[in-house]
């Protein structure tokens, strides 16, 4: 009996599937297009936050493209130019029974999400889940004297007002087929990104967009982070490679330009590790990502390494991101 496909496998193009499945892919568009002028239409009447700026950052495709990089990126910037930045989120696959809920460099991400956990352990910034970010920008606000607010995924949560959007682009996979949910792998129509602020891509860049590149050359024992060794160390050696993000391939090909061998371990996004799935019982080192190593902790061994990424945007886009920053402060100061 052949496995039966995942539907993501038809996004590439536009093959009879998809093509089936583009009826309702106009049904998906229509909705999000009547959800979004709903809430600009209410947006007009409801006070901002009070704070210089609401930025957000997203994407308009399902699956990974660089977004938490770029928030905790994003975060450094702005504490360096002297603001105060807060991150909202909404925990995806967090299992809190109350939001919204502070998320600390201690929080189980079973209960407020993986990635919102590494952002407060990456970003030094305060951090509150909530699927409503409005609710979790003002219990960010209330306990803590944040002047911006970054929307971490929240470019489709009409519902917040926001000043700056800037959408990742995965410079690899793009857009696929170019239609929305379920054909393809949007979750806005492409013209969406005629009135974002920022494209910015992790890969190479087309007219109109910047590029961003993830580094990471160091791995860091999940059980004692102290414990810091060189990728270049494990050159020419056989390791398991754990990877369960929106693109596992791409850090299985960023180990494999390091010199190393990997044996590959694909888990869908946001997957909850059991003991069974990270133990191999081979003495071979065992290499995740990040934000895999956050819901591995209590259950990882010595043989165990994360890798943290960063993102290096090109020079230009932090120049422009501050401009744009000081000039929403001056234009709300006017008001």
């Amino acid at each position: 009996m052949r496995p039966v496909k995942s539907l993501d496998h038809y996004w590439n193009d536009r093959n009879p599937v998809a093509l089936a499945l583009y009826p309702l892919s106009l049904l998906y568009t229509a909705v999000v297009l009547l959800n979004r002028a709903r809430h600009r239409r209410r947006n007009r009447y409801r006070p901002r936050l009070p704070v210089r700026a609401v930025i957000v950052v997203g994407n308009l495709t399902v699956g990974g493209t660089g977004k938490t990089p770029m928030v905790v990126w994003l975060c450094g910037l702005l504490k360096d130019h002297g603001y105060r930045p807060g991150v909202v989120s909404r925990g995806y696959g967090g299992q809190a029974r109350h939001w919204p809920q502070p998320v600390t460099l201690e929080s189980d991400p079973t209960q407020v999400g993986d990635e919102p956990v590494l952002i407060a352990i990456r970003g030094g910034c305060p951090v509150y889940v909530d699927p409503d970010r409005n609710r979790a920008a003002r219990a960010l606000l209330a306990a803590h004297d944040c002047d911006v607010i970054v929307a971490d995924d929240g470019l489709q949560h009409h519902a917040l007002q926001r000043d700056l959007e800037i959408v990742m682009v995965d410079g690899q996979r793009r857009f696929g087929n170019g239609l929305c949910l379920p054909a393809g792998p949007l979750r806005e129509p492409p013209g969406r990104l005629d009135e974002v602020d920022f494209v910015v891509v992790n890969g190479p860049p087309r007219p109109g967009e910047q590029t961003m590149q993830l580094t990471g050359r160091m791995a860091l024992s999940v059980r004692r982070p102290e414990q810091v060794m060189s990728l270049d160390a494990l050159a020419g050696r056989r390791v398991h490679a754990l990877a369960g993000i929106g693109h596992p391939p791409r850090f299985f090909d960023m180990l494999a330009a390091a010199g190393l061998e990997v044996i590959p371990h694909a888990f869908p996004d946001h997957h909850p590790y059991t003991v069974d799935e990270i133990r191999f019982d081979d003495g071979l080192p065992v290499l995740m990502t990040e934000k895999d190593a956050v819901k591995c902790r209590g259950m990882a061994g010595p043989e165990h390494w994360f890798v943290p990424v960063s993102a290096v945007p090109e020079p230009a886009l932090a120049s422009a991101i501050l401009r744009a920053v000081q000039a929403l402060d001056r234009l709300h100061s006017l008001r």
